[in-house]
């Protein structure tokens, strides 16, 4: 991972603080925590697995960060694994001598993904009671493996995707449309095969909610049709929903349409989920790291959740409540968060949302000294740019003004990334490897 950071005092500290976070994230070193193996006996967290009850040992998977998990899990299983498919982000593959590796399409699937999830679902279907299926999860899943209900087509949830995420909806709130859409979402992978499964899943959902992580594809979904159809409206996007998915949501909330399994099915008996990894782990990192460089360290109390601009915000004011001596907190110090964050888009701007969160935070901040913000997407990638997120101080304001661009209007226009590329306020990573939601850092020196 190459770690490109925006020079200035705290340049140094940032990037260790960032880099321990990643670290602790890396989704090899959490299958190596896990997963292991005695001879014929694999262990996976508390589960003990007696190799020479099964037939065959086969992974699939999707996400951001599965190539990496994929890697890991080739070494533990060695000459027992028959081999396996997972799906990864277009830039995100990786390395592997028996599991294939397929790219595609994210945030909006495509029909490189839409051919994937065909193939992966056929290996998972071929699977048998005496197969011991691994299917490895994270964040980014839900678009990579497109499996559209009979009557929708791929282009009317590409079009359903982009109105969704452009929304200010949830994530929860997007899969719980996405898995009633879905042959693969919502506990129905689980339901199309016979075989023991074990899902390792590396979490970019606060709070671990395994139906929400790549929309739970072995998990027992607790929504409805009923739900995805209010989802819709709360944003309303239902009366320009495309026809096909109207149509196929009224007739599942009218009983013409199996729901997806529930809690208490009795398929999800033979179902373990591992959590390997989350934002905790990362955030407890970064605590560590700035604890070790002396400073006096609090970690956000609650998850960053909401619209970006809004968050930015609120962390920055904690910077002027430091630097005016109130509260507890004293210099130098160090504030770190996690979540994931929301824009609500209008127009065609370019950006995401750590960077929307960071130019919010830049305005608040304007004329503070020795303060600095960091925000960023742990995958490597903010929205749809090639950069993480973005550093700002007290002067990135004054800078702005310099330079003839305007903070506030680039956060009307959602536009951010234009006017960060100018103060040359970008953090570069490339695809990290992992995937588990956000970090916001706040130092005061």
């Amino acid at each position: 991972m190459r770690l490109q950071i925006p020079a200035s005092p705290a340049q140094s500290l940032l990037g260790k603080l960032i880099r321990a976070g990643l670290q602790a994230a890396d989704p090899s070193h959490a299958i190596q925590r896990r997963v292991s193996r005695d001879g014929d006996i694999l262990y996976v967290g508390r589960q003990r697995y007696d190799l020479r009850q099964f037939d065959r040992v086969v992974v699939v998977g999707a996400g951001k960060a599965t190539a990496r998990m994929a890697q890991a899990l080739e070494r533990v299983l060695g000459h027992r694994l028959d081999g396996g498919l997972v799906v990864v982000k277009k830039g995100h593959r990786a390395s592997t001598r028996r599991i294939t590796i397929l790219e595609a399409g994210h945030p909006i699937p495509d029909r490189a993904g839409l051919k994937a999830a065909a193939e992966l679902r056929k290996r998972v279907t071929d699977c048998g009671p005496r197969d011991l299926l691994f299917v490895l999860i994270s964040g980014g899943a839900s678009s990579l493996i497109p499996a559209p209900v009979s009557g929708v087509s791929l282009a009317d949830k590409q079009t359903m995707t982009d109105d969704l995420l452009r929304s200010g909806a949830t994530i929860q709130e997007i899969n719980v449309v996405r898995k009633h859409l879905s042959a693969i979402k919502g506990g129905r992978l689980a339901e199309s095969t016979r075989a023991r499964i074990v899902a390792l899943i590396l979490s970019d959902v606060i709070g671990d909610d395994l139906t929400s992580i790549g929309s739970g594809p072995t998990a027992p979904d607790p929504s409805t049709f009923h739900d995805a159809i209010t989802v819709l409206k709360r944003y309303r996007l239902w009366s320009i929903a495309p026809d096909s998915i109207r149509k196929h949501l009224l007739q599942g909330r009218r009983g013409g349409v199996a729901e997806t399994p529930k809690p208490g099915a009795v398929r999800f008996r033979r179902v373990q989920h591992e959590i390997i990894g989350n934002n905790a782990q990362a955030l407890a990192a970064v605590e560590e790291g700035a604890r070790q460089a002396g400073l006096r360290t609090v970690l956000f109390s609650t998850p960053l959740i909401g619209e970006a601009s809004q968050l930015g915000e609120a962390f920055a004011l904690l910077a002027r409540r430091v630097t005016a001596g109130k509260g507890v907190l004293r210099r130098p110090c160090c504030v770190a968060g996690g979540g994931e964050t929301t824009v609500t888009v209008t127009g065609h701007g370019k950006g995401g949302r750590a960077q929307e969160f960071a130019v919010a935070a830049a305005l608040e901040i304007a004329g503070l000294s020795n303060v600095w913000i960091a925000a960023v997407g742990t995958d490597g990638t903010d929205g749809p740019t090639d950069v993480a997120g973005a550093v700002v101080s007290g002067a990135t304001a004054e800078q702005a003004e310099q330079k003839g661009v305007s903070l506030r209007r680039a956060l009307v226009r959602h536009d951010t990334y234009a006017v960060l590329k100018t103060l040359k306020s970008h953090v570069m990573t490339g695809p990290t490897g992992t995937n588990v939601n956000d970090l916001y850092i706040l130092l005061v020196l």
